[in-house]
């Protein structure tokens, strides 16, 4: 592995095990055997190594929800497949998930808050597609949208929580689960 790889690896790992805030830059070059100036040159500050962090994990989630999120007249289908799409992640990328949980909740003035806000918008905006397509089937869905994303999507999280500390785990029969659960108070 290069030096930038190992850098990203090492910064995730500590990142995930003990926050972003709390790990400092030289903890991260000495995880990855290299000198503050090493790291500046490929990221240009501990912000740009988080950036980078964030912009190679979401990228292998966005192009999954882009297809599972593909709205084809069938609802309670795509968010299954969506539910399904997330758990996979969280699974595959159990240490990226982690850390971007935590940032998500972090400050909303911190540096992790306002780096991972970016690509959570990415995420909520594939949503609301989904229910905004489904609005022709579903009317009284019309200008809830917005919610009802942000609700599903806080449902999954919390699942993948609760998957990720050891209290589920995390499959297509816990997916239908949340999915069935979402969906109870969606169409009344």
């Amino acid at each position: 592995m290069d030096n930038r790889g190992t850098i990203l690896e090492q910064a995730l790992n500590l990142f995930s095990e003990r926050g972003y805030d709390a790990v400092g830059v030289q903890e991260i070059c000495d995880a990855a055997g290299i000198t503050k100036p090493t790291l500046y040159h490929y990221f240009g500050s501990k912000r740009g190594l988080l950036d980078a962090i964030l912009e190679q994990s979401f990228s292998e989630l966005k192009t999954r929800l882009t297809a599972a999120s593909d709205y084809r007249g069938d609802l309670p289908l795509t968010l299954q497949t969506i539910a399904e799409t997330y758990f996979s992640f969280a699974i595959e990328f159990t240490i990226f998930y982690r850390l971007q949980l935590a940032l998500w909740f972090a400050p909303q003035e911190s540096e992790g808050f306002k780096s991972v806000i970016l690509q959570n918008r990415f995420q909520h905006e594939m949503i609301e597609k989904v229910f905004l397509n489904a609005v022709p089937q579903h009317g009284n869905m019309r200008g809830r949208h917005q919610a009802y994303a942000l609700t599903f999507l806080g449902t999954l999280n919390t699942y993948i929580g609760l998957g990720l500390n050891g209290l589920a785990t995390l499959n297509v029969e816990l997916a239908r689960q949340a999915v069935r659960q979402f969906q109870y108070g969606i169409y009344s």
